[in-house]
């Protein structure tokens, strides 16, 4: 874990943010290769994406803070503005970009699937970077284990905090207790998800629907596998955490866009 790189007066240049950027750019540049490839245009794609990356950002850290603000931000609400420090959830960031598409297939009069599809071709390839930034920031840490596969956090990083008010260590400890390191497993697995989607959109982007319902049904089953893991502060939905309850929706909702395209429902002959 190494969340600040350096700082220059009372500016800090975190690794959060800075995987953040490096996997916008990272998707943002794959999708206008795509773009290009299918004959689409890059340019619109490429102010779509601006907005519905503020819309995301703002969704997650509204999520977050909704879930966290008694033990976070209620002594201290000006660290609601803080992003740079971590703390956003994805399913939040999720919906909250649902808007800018939504505005941009009303106003433009074009099919909503047409962008979110391939939006959700690159999307996992920006969520791989972001896991690694969760993991340098220590966020999103896993369940204590004494397997061969875990990491320990250092002395004041978010894990290493929970478990000293759990009273599972104590405040002399140098480092957390052994946990999964359940970021980089998501890293992995929705890199592994951005390469069956990359090599599917090219022949299949017609299917308007096909590519975003196969995104949701993937990622639902890889983030519902994983919350099993995470030993951070969860939300419950009755017996789920709060993202296992989304990633079923989501699981849903996928398969209802899968059997649309299947149907023939979104193709289209020429664009």
């Amino acid at each position: 874990m190494h969340s600040e790189l350096f700082s220059i007066g009372p500016i800090t240049l975190r690794m959060y943010g800075l995987c953040m950027a490096l996997g916008f750019l990272a998707a943002w540049r794959v999708m206008v290769y795509l773009c290009k490839r299918t004959g689409q245009n890059s340019d619109q794609v490429a102010m779509l994406l601006t907005w519905v990356m503020l819309a995301a950002i703002l969704g997650a850290r509204a999520v977050y803070v909704a879930q966290h603000w008694t033990a976070e931000f209620a002594h201290n609400p000006l660290a609601v503005v803080r992003f740079d420090q971590g703390g956003l959830v994805y399913y939040g960031g999720f919906l909250g970009a649902l808007i800018p598409y939504i505005g941009y297939a009303l106003r433009f009069r074009r099919n909503f699937f047409e962008m979110t599809d391939i939006s959700a071709a690159v999307l996992p390839l920006g969520q791989a970077f972001g896991r690694v930034g969760c993991f340098m920031q220590g966020c999103c840490w896993g369940k204590h284990s004494d397997a061969w596969l875990t990491v320990s956090f250092p002395r004041g990083s978010p894990a290493w905090f929970n478990h000293v008010s759990g009273g599972l260590i104590r405040e002399t400890a140098t480092e957390s207790l052994s946990v999964i390191p359940t970021q980089l497993i998501e890293s992995a697995a929705t890199l592994a998800l951005f390469a069956l989607l990359f090599a599917l959109y090219p022949k299949h982007y017609r299917r308007r629907g096909l590519i975003g319902g196969l995104y949701l049904v993937g990622y639902a089953v890889l983030r519902f596998g994983i919350e099993f893991l995470r030993g951070d502060p969860r939300g419950a939905v009755g017996p789920f955490s709060t993202s296992q309850a989304i990633s079923l929706a989501a699981f849903i909702g996928g398969l209802a866009c899968i059997a649309w395209a299947g149907k023939g429902k979104g193709a289209v002959v020429s664009d």
